[in-house]
Order: C-alpha cells, then structure tokens, then sequence
C-alpha cells in the first residue's frame, strides 16, 4: 500500500554553519521542456549543490525560466527527472507536489507578489498560515530581522521601497525553512543601488547561513555575485564559469547573443504534451493545493 505522508520540512541551516560537503539540493537529468513548436528544455543534466549562489543566464528565448520552473515544481517536464532536496518530483501528485513546494521550495519574482492589504509580518506568515500552522510573533520578527528589516513588521507594502518589499519576499520565501531558494530575476524591478543591496543580502544568506539560491538574470553585475554561472542556449546548457566576474560573464553573454542572433532560436518539431506557461498565485507557491496555478498572480 502507498503512503501518503506529506513530505516532511527540513531543519533550516544556522546561522554560521557549512553545509554537508558533496550534498547536492537540486538534480536535473535530460530534463525536457516541450512548448508545442518550441523545445523550451532540450536534454539538461545539472547539478546544484548545497550551500551554494548559482546564477542561471542565457539570450531570451534559451529557457531560463523554464528551468526554474521545473527546478522547482512549477511546471512538469515533458520528460526527465528532478530531485529537490533528494525527492524525486516526477512521481508525485499535486497535492504531494504542492506540500513539498511549501516545505522545502523557496521562489521569489521580480514583481514581488506581497498582498498589500497585508503587513510585512502578515506577509511573511502567510505560508505558514496556509499551512495550518500559527507562527509565532519571535519567528516572524526574526525572519524579518534576518533580511535587514526589524521594525518594519507593522508596515504595509505601500510603505516600503522596491528593496524592502523584495526583502519581505525573500523573508517569506526563507520562513519554511526551504532546502532551495528560487529567483526569477528578483532584482530586475530594482533600480542599481538598491538591486546591489539585495545582492548582498543573498550572498549573505548563502555565506553566513548556508542556504541555496538558483538565481535567473540577465544582469552580468548580479550574476558575478554568485559562485557558479550557468549559461543556457536553445534549451540546452552552453557552458558554465565559476567565481565569474562582470568581465567574463559579459563575454560570455555577448558570444551567446552573436551566435544566437545568427542561427535563431531552436524550434524545430516537436511531439508529446505541452503548455504555456501561467504565472502561479502565492496560494500555490506556499502549498495549498486547492488553489490552481493558473489564477491571477497578486
């Protein structure tokens, strides 16, 4: 008989410890991502260890966001297989899916998604909420204080900059304690000041707390923040620089770009299932399965 136990949360990393050497939180193996016509994802094998700031780049078009879709369960493959955090994803249903989301998945968006009838506490409490769980005000305080806004729990989302905002969606994004933590672009909406001071904060989290951040960009200047860049083109993996510089991920890019603006894109025939891809609701981002991907996000 087949369990059904939801997948349990781990232990969030401390504060000032390593991860485990040699543990990888996400595996992607021949990863494919078909979009009707257009091979989104085309065979991808990566590996993303623990404990480490990953940037993911690539010319529009080379399936960037598709990746981190289906890194992290947002979209299913049309095949290939995806490990988070040592759970295979391919064999769950979406009700399990939508639990290990919550439990072990953080994402954060470049349009921030915080409901602004909220406070930033409230904000930050609402996965736990939709869990079932009542947080404790210490926790909320703390996951704020951890992304550089203490004493900011009473104020809305109209009341703080784009940085702080960001900021209390990463906090929300952390407060389960998440093996992984997602970034589309979270500091394309940024002006430079204070898209560099996000930056810090994420290096921060990686070095000080041991967290994970895969990160999707188009910006060389964040991307030189990471330990690893990843670059993508046509669906497939192009090549990759660890502890990249502004320098050499600019090359990098501007050779991609050339190449690509030279062949197009890969969008030859394709057969098997395929859909566009819909923006989630932060319901579904924080676990609760009765809310479809495919509503409005706020």
């Amino acid at each position: 008989m087949t369990s059904t136990t939801a997948p349990t949360a781990p232990t969030a990393p401390s504060a000032g410890t390593s991860p485990s050497a040699g543990t990888t939180a996400v595996r992607l193996r021949g990863l494919t991502r078909h979009h009707r016509e257009v091979r989104a994802l085309d065979g991808v094998d990566l590996d993303f260890a623990t404990g480490t700031f990953t940037a993911v780049m690539g010319p529009s078009g080379s399936g960037k966001s598709t990746l981190l879709q289906c890194a992290a369960g947002l979209d299913r493959p049309t095949a290939g297989r995806v490990e988070v955090d040592g759970v295979a994803l391919e064999g769950l249903s979406e009700r399990r899916l939508a639990l290990l989301r919550r439990d072990r998945i953080g994402f954060v968006f470049q349009s921030f998604n915080l409901l602004p009838a909220l406070t930033a506490a409230q904000n930050v409490a609402l996965p736990l909420r939709l869990a079932g769980r009542r947080p404790s005000r210490t926790e909320v305080r703390e996951a704020l204080a951890r992304v550089g806004l203490a004493g900011r729990e009473r104020h809305r989302p109209g009341e703080l900059s784009g940085g702080q905002q960001q900021r209390v969606a990463i906090a929300r994004a952390l407060i389960t304690g998440p093996a992984v933590l997602f970034g589309d672009e979270p500091t394309g909406a940024l002006d430079s000041t204070t898209s560099r001071e996000v930056l810090d904060m994420l290096r921060e989290l990686v070095d000080r707390d041991g967290r994970t951040i895969v990160m999707v960009t188009h910006d060389p200047v964040a991307a030189a923040r990471a330990d690893r860049v990843v670059f993508l083109a046509d669906g497939r993996v192009a090549g990759e620089l660890t502890s990249p510089t502004v320098e050499s991920v600019t090359g990098r890019m501007t050779a991609l770009e050339t190449t690509a603006a030279v062949t197009g894109p890969g969008t030859g025939p394709v057969t098997g299932p395929g859909a566009p891809w819909v923006s989630p609701t932060p319901a579904t981002l924080a676990g609760n399965p009765t809310t479809p991907a495919g509503g409005p996000a706020c």
